[in-house]
This record gives C-alpha cells, structure tokens and sequence, in this order.
C-alpha cells in the first residue's frame, strides 16, 4: 500500500465511528445514568455504594493493566486485530444490555457490580486492538488528524447517545413503550439503548474497514510465541527506550486528567456550589469542549509532530487548570474549566498518535497493550492524593493542586524524550 494514501475514506470514516460507538458505554453507563442509578436505587447508601462502585471498576482497571500487554503479544503472532475487536465488543454489548435486568433493589448489587466489570473490560479491550489499527490505516502525514478526529467523534457520540438518553427516557413526564417509573425502567431502558447504540454503530468498522491477514497462527501457538515475544521485549527493554520513557511520561500526565474527570463535579460542588443540575451541564460542556479540542488539534498534529502537540495540550491544561484552582467567581469558573476541556481531547489523541508512529509494525498490539497499562497501572494515584490533601489541608483547592503537579511532571518527562520523526529515523 502506499505510504500517501493507504485507506479510503469510507475506510477509515468507518474506523473513526467505532469511537462513536464505544465511548456512548463510558458515557452512560460509567459516568452519568448508570452509575447514579447504582448509587440512589440499587446500591444500600452512598457511601457503600461508591466504595462498591470504586472497587469494581478499579479491579477492572487492574485485570487489563495486568494482561492487555500478553494479550497484545499474542493477537501480534495471529496478524488480525478484527476478530479480537468483535469479541470484546460482543461482551462488553450483552454485560451493558443485561444492565436491564438490574432493578432498584439491594438484590441487585452484585449481578450490577459483575456486569459493570465485564462491560468495562470488553469496552477496554476492545479499544486496544482499535488503536493498533491507525498506523495500518492512516499515512504517516495524515495519522494525527484522523487520531484526533475519531477521538472528537467518541466525545460527540458519548454525549449524543446521553442526551437521547436524557430527553427521551430519563427527563420526560410519559415515558415512551409504556415504561414504567414505578420499575424503573424508564432508566433501564437507556441501558439497552447503549447496547442497540454499540452495536449499531460498530458494524461499519467491522464491514468497511480492512484488517491485517491472519498469519495461520493457532490460538495455542500464538499464546506461547506471544508470551516469548513479551519476555523478549522485556528483556530487551533498552532497545525501546523510548517507548518506555513516553509511556511513563503518559502514565503521568494521563493520571491528571483521569483525576480532573472524577473530582470535577465534586470540586464545582464543594468550591462552588453548583447543583446537580449545574454539575451536569457542566459535565457536559467539558466533554463538548474535549472534543473540539481534539478534532481542531488533529491538524497540528500532522504539522508539528504528536510530541509538541502533546506538550502544547500539558501547557494549556497547567495554565487552565491553575486558572480553576486561583478563581473566585462561578463565571470564571466556567470559563476556564471549559477551555481547559479544549486540552484534554489533543493530548490522549496525540499520544496515540505518538505510538502508532514509534511502535515496531511487529509489535503494534502489544505495545497497544503497554499504553493501556500506562493509563491503568496508577489510576488509584491521582485520586488518593487529591483526597488525602484535600482532608489534612481541609481545602479543596489545595487538594486539587495535585493535578497541576501531575501534568508539570509530565510535561518535564515528556520534554525529554525525542520526536516520534526522530525515533522512526533511528529504527
């Protein structure tokens, strides 16, 4: 293939809406509708409810730290990403649509919990060979537009299925169907409609979209190479050491921004006494902010290289950040948390790209796998922090200064390490 213009669009169009697809599950399921119904209805009281809730998707996160590299190892000896897409995406569809059988009663609890677990690692997984698809997809001059315009369609997509969610089943008067509040099912309901929604809209992927051949590798042929091919890497960790500084880098600056995403809410609660209603609204705009960011910075991507955009993004996150935590006023604190959204899209979306362009081809899924490690392996860390300063200082604006410390430190580590351009010239 042409190293100008390997895919079609309708090709590559097709593997961007699969972000559509996927995200609508965070969106819902993890963020907004589910988890409130966990929490008010099925869950015994909030606070056992969010230790369950924490436990549950922090376990989740620990079972892909811990496998997606072997799982990557070995998808690499079997050649094809598609079918390892279809299967995870099955699972994490059938968990979200058994989400319907989760009535409003602590019975409930554990069949919720189990669901939520599944969906979130099929969800994961799924992603992972996703990602490795792009630099088979995309040619090297056009790979950070359509990384960051696909990452701009999953924010859209998220929020499109949660507003369908909200002004047709959740906020209305007369549910359609003749759901019944009384049963909730009216929220139940928006549960099936993510699985309908994922469903629907990962089919042009699996149609449209081309796929590495399969190499005729066995599944028990292709575990025992990939776990050679994993201690391998491993061993020979110095040949890719700048794989290994970028991922750390990442691990960093991406624990920031998972820690922005679950104190947000709370922080615009407790500094500024937004309700529930502001909170959501607020939500909202950051996500819709997320993603014009992403798709706006997908050109300078392409034009100044994933590292500097990457860098760019850490600048406007510490400065829009630091901005949130010195404000007074509710009306800056709009106005700065949203545009610190404008950062948040191009600096996942690039480090993507950033991957996709260092990555041996023959490694792609399992140093796909390493980036998901990278964004799993301390996610407890920001969050700890954040709640342990904000209780010894009593502040939460002293609390949530951990975050700025997060992406100076990423910002630093990320400096020092080389232009994708350079390392792709060294191999």
């Amino acid at each position: 293939m042409s190293t100008n213009n390997r895919e079609p669009v309708r090709s590559l169009f097709s593997w961007a809406l699969y972000d559509w697809a996927n995200s609508a599950f965070f969106a819902v399921i993890q963020t907004f509708v589910f988890a409130t119904y966990f929490m008010q209805s099925v869950a015994e009281n909030d606070t056992l409810g969010s230790t369950q809730w924490g436990n549950t998707i922090g376990a989740a996160g620990l079972v892909i730290a811990l496998t997606a590299p072997f799982l990557g190892a070995v998808a690499d000896q079997m050649g094809r990403r598609k079918p390892w897409i279809a299967w995870f995406t099955l699972l994490s569809i059938s968990a979200t649509a058994g989400l319907w059988f989760v009535m409003p009663s602590q019975e409930f609890v554990l069949l919720a919990l189990s669901l939520v677990f599944l969906g979130t690692i099929g969800s994961e997984f799924a992603i992972i060979f996703y990602n490795a698809m792009l630099p088979d997809l995309a040619s090297d001059e056009k790979m950070g537009r359509w990384s960051g315009w696909s990452w701009g369609l999953g924010y859209a997509g998220g929020l499109v299925c949660l507003i369908i969610a909200l002004f047709v089943f959740v906020d209305v008067d007369q549910p359609p169907f003749g759901l019944e509040k009384a049963a909730a099912e009216h929220l139940r309901a928006t549960f099936v409609l993510v699985a309908v929604w994922y469903a629907v809209f990962s089919l042009p992927m699996f149609s449209f979209t081309s796929d590495r051949p399969h190499t005729g590798v066995t599944l028990s042929q292709a575990v025992r190479s990939g776990w050679k091919q994993l201690k391998a890497s491993v061993s020979e960790v110095r040949k890719y050491k700048t794989i290994v500084q970028f991922l750390i880098a990442r691990m960093v600056f991406i624990d920031g921004l998972a820690t922005v995403f679950a104190f947000g809410g709370i922080y615009a609660a407790g500094t500024f006494d937004l309700g529930e209603r502001d909170v959501l609204l607020f939500g909202i705009g950051l996500n819709v902010t997320a993603g014009l960011g992403a798709i706006a910075f997908a050109w300078l991507d392409d034009i100044l290289g994933s590292r500097k955009t990457m860098l760019y993004s850490l600048a406007g996150l510490i400065a829009t950040t630091t901005a949130v935590l010195l404000v007074f006023e509710v009306f800056w604190f709009w106005v700065f948390g949203l545009l610190l959204g404008i950062f948040v899209g191009p600096a996942q979306a690039a480090s993507r790209t950033y991957m996709a362009r260092v990555a041996p081809k023959d490694l792609q899924n399992q140093m796909f796998g390493l980036l998901a490690l990278s964004g799993k392996v301390t996610a407890f860390a920001g969050p700890l922090l954040v709640g342990w300063l904000t209780f010894f200082a009593d502040s939460q604006r002293i609390g949530m200064s951990v975050i700025v410390v997060l992406f100076i430190i990423g910002f630093i580590l990320l400096y020092r390490i080389p232009d994708a351009e350079k390392v792709i010239l060294e191999k």
